[in-house]
């Protein structure tokens, strides 16, 4: 079976990493399980393992067939579609739910932004990301994508996946990272999209300081009074506040 370049498709070929990334999520036979992208179904199999009920959405066609043919499981519910239009259409019902994916690279943000944020959101996340996307998240120097995920979760980082481990053989290394504890309590003080608004607003300019950039949205006087309050200095970047500071910060001026 041929991968496709234009499907972002790299199908994870290593038995240590499949095992790691089963384990990882600790998957439990009463588990629901979705998998986006099961491809060659090597990770579809091992999840099957567990006796969890799996849901599996393929969008190629070809793979799709492949897989109907591979298994003859009643604990595997495959879907012929695009995983991103069945979220933008409400179509994917699914509740109490564990994400495990060695999910495109190409959808990678998207999966990540549709997920965390839905209604029903998965009760934990592990995914196979590029590398340096899995470090980005975890980074205690922050940015838009590790702040992005961890209003909504614990990430962690759990291990290295080289790319001799896929066929074929991407360009750069990859990881397993597990997000637990995903529920939306951090804004329970502020709307999520107040806090994006903020967000984005204080990673606009990384030249400039963090309260500079605040204050084209919330104005010079009640950003400096929440840097005040915080104990912030105005010549703080927006990387380097933390998880807890920038709620704290959304508190006094997403009000």
């Amino acid at each position: 079976m041929y991968a496709k370049k234009s499907l972002g498709q790299h199908f994870l070929k290593s038995e240590r990493a499949l095992n790691a990334i089963v384990a990882t999520g600790e998957v439990k036979p009463d588990d629901i399980v979705l998998e986006i992208g099961p491809g060659t179904g090597s990770l579809t199999e091992k999840l099957l393992q567990t006796g969890a009920k799996v849901i599996a959405v393929e969008k190629d066609d070809n793979l799709y067939e492949n897989l109907k043919i591979k298994f003859q499981n009643e604990n595997l519910e495959l879907i012929n579609d695009d995983i991103l239009k069945l979220i933008e259409n409400s179509k994917l019902k699914i509740k109490n739910y564990k994400l495990i994916s060695n999910i495109p690279y190409n959808i990678t943000g998207a999966i990540l932004e549709k997920f965390l944020s839905a209604r029903d959101q998965p009760e934990l996340m592990v995914l196979l990301v590029q590398r340096e996307v899995a470090k980005r998240i975890v980074d205690e120097k922050e940015s838009i994508l590790s702040i992005s995920v961890k209003s909504y979760g614990e990430p962690e980082y759990i291990e290295r996946v080289l790319a001799g481990s896929f066929a074929p053989k991407p360009k750069v290394d990859s990881a397993i990272i597990l997000i637990k504890n995903i529920s939306k309590k951090f804004f329970s003080k502020f709307s999520e999209t107040d806090f994006f608004k903020l967000l984005k607003a204080g990673f606009k300019s990384k030249r400039k300081k963090l309260s500079s950039n605040l204050s084209a949205l919330a104005g010079k006087e009640k950003t400096l009074e929440a840097f005040k309050k915080l104990g912030l200095s105005e010549n703080a970047r927006a990387e380097e506040l933390s998880i807890d500071q920038w709620g704290k910060l959304a508190e006094l001026i997403c009000r």
